[in-house]
């Protein structure tokens, strides 16, 4: 089986001649967790952007499940669950609503969003939040709501970004034990985090960007190879990757 997503020399950003992006390529295989890691401004948001089809590449190619966003944007849209670093809801819905309007617009039967739902509910202690309105709850409940509807559909591949922002201790431990699940079923994840003692812990391979470059990627001990750094930490190869030049 080829990969779930695969990105292959791409060039992207906001003003045309003008990438933020610089000949990005990486892949992610089925079951496999990614950490995106890089500071502020390194161009994870844009990498992100472009895999969802809110950016358009300048070049080079995306696919996900063989899918391309131009040749079959339907299909394409429907492989991957997104959970944005600040939680956009409809203020006016309660979660009920929230949770069966993704299972309508994905085709979701009636016994699977039952089942889905009543875990997640459980999991994320909102069941007694499930008819409260959007505009009536605190931000990190907001983000237990797009992290339930993600993990709804039960997606190729999840596309994270920033994950534990806003969350009590309690739910990051449910997140983490979520991803693990859904890992263990096949599940690929692609996770931006400033986090890197946390992501050490689950990721499989890190995608390192800086300045819009990717200067590194592999496992952690292809990272301790590349870095001459045997027994570092990843928060300690990063280091080592960007000091320096970090204006």
């Amino acid at each position: 089986m080829g990969p779930i997503l695969q990105v292959n020399a791409l060039f992207g950003g906001y003003l045309p001649n003008k990438p933020v992006l610089h000949d990005l390529t990486f892949s992610i295989r089925q079951g496999e967790m990614m950490g995106l890691i890089g500071l502020n401004g390194a161009g994870k948001s844009t990498t992100i952007k472009n895999i969802l089809g809110l950016l358009q590449p300048q070049k080079g190619s995306i696919r996900i499940n063989d899918l391309t966003l131009a040749e079959n944007p339907l299909p394409y849209r429907t492989t991957y669950a997104y959970v944005p670093e600040s939680p956009e809801l409809y203020e006016e819905l309660t979660i009920r609503e929230h949770l069966e309007l993704t299972a309508m617009a994905y085709g979701i039967s009636k016994a699977d969003y039952e089942t889905r739902s009543r875990s997640l509910l459980e999991q994320f202690q909102m069941k007694d939040k499930l008819n409260s309105f959007a505009s009536h709850l605190s931000k990190g409940m907001k983000q237990k709501v797009m992290i339930m509807n993600a993990f709804l559909i039960e997606p190729s591949l999840y596309i994270i970004d920033e994950p534990f922002l806003g969350l009590d201790p309690l739910a990051i431990r449910s997140l983490l034990d979520l991803m693990v699940q859904m890992k263990k079923k096949g599940a690929s994840f692609l996770i931006s985090s400033h986090i890197l003692s946390t992501i050490e812990k689950y990721c499989d391979a890190y995608v390192v960007l800086h300045k819009g470059h990717m200067v590194a990627q592999g496992d952690l001990v292809e990272l301790r190879a590349q870095t001459a750094l045997p027994q570092a930490s990843l928060d300690d190869i990063f280091y080592k990757l960007v000091q320096g030049d970090m204006a």
